[in-house]
């Protein structure tokens, strides 16, 4: 054996050792993200409003909205290859449950429109991107929304989105409110608040024009503040610059290149 090979063995061992780690991480804080994010859901979409406080009341949709959130980092990091880099069905597997769990989205759709907007940031081609909007949030929101909406996925939405809340109504007799509070209302913020920290922010063109290949921009919040704003999808140019890193090692890349 050359000293050449001799000499790769240790950083092929390091490679090896941390696709391990990286898997094990991600796998059990997906997992766990899925089943606090059903969980709660489940919970709170059974309780007795009358018997919980209003500050609770309040804690329990913020926490809903986190955890909603949560659900399509998930898949947003299964599409990127990072929930499980060592094993593709456990990583599709858990990224379809998370999209699904969201809002019913379809992970291979999701996937393409995500890999659209990664080809070409902040252009023509990207599926997320509408210039003529960029000083109207809410407009761009609107479309951005529209835009997962198409063929099939639309179909399942309306009448799968329709179905389950009526239905969940009709057989298992939860209120409307609860069926409000703590699952439609998170499902909705939870989308403006991905769009907004995720598209709107970093890839608004600024006053300058872009200024990297990326056409991006990172929101340097501190890094609890940028956990809690979300799950770190802030640190954008970041991840476009490493899209194989899941959502809880962002901060390192900001740390390596500062």
């Amino acid at each position: 054996m050359s000293s050449t090979e001799t000499q790769t063995y240790p950083s092929r061992i390091r490679g090896v050792l941390a696709t391990i780690q990286q898997d094990g991480i991600s796998i059990m804080l997906g997992v766990l993200i899925i089943t606090l994010a059903v969980g709660t859901c489940v919970g709170l979409l059974l309780s007795d409003l009358s018997e919980i406080p209003n500050w609770a009341i309040a804690i329990s949709i913020f926490c809903r909205i986190f955890l909603q959130t949560g659900l399509f980092i998930t898949a947003h990091d299964a599409i990127h290859g990072s929930v499980s880099p060592s094993n593709r069905w456990v990583n599709d597997t858990i990224g379809a449950i998370a999209s699904f769990c969201y809002a019913l989205f379809l992970y291979n759709f999701l996937k393409e429109k995500h890999h659209q907007h990664h080809a070409s940031p902040s252009t023509e081609e990207d599926p997320d991107y509408y210039p003529d909007l960029e000083n109207n949030p809410f407009l761009w929101y609107v479309r951005f929304m529209w835009g997962y909406m198409q063929k099939t996925q639309r179909w399942i939405l309306l009448i799968g989105m329709t179905s389950t809340f009526h239905g969940l109504h009709v057989i298992f007799d939860i209120p409307y409110t609860n069926l409000m509070l703590f699952w439609v209302i998170p499902m909705f913020v939870s989308s403006f608040q991905l769009f907004f920290f995720g598209i709107f922010l970093p890839h608004r063109r600024p006053s300058q024009g872009f200024t990297n290949s990326h056409r991006a921009k990172s929101l340097y919040f501190s890094e609890f503040w940028s956990f809690i704003a979300c799950y770190h999808f802030g640190y954008h140019w970041e991840h476009h610059e490493y899209p194989h890193l899941p959502w809880y090692r962002l901060p390192e890349a900001i740390q390596n290149n500062g």
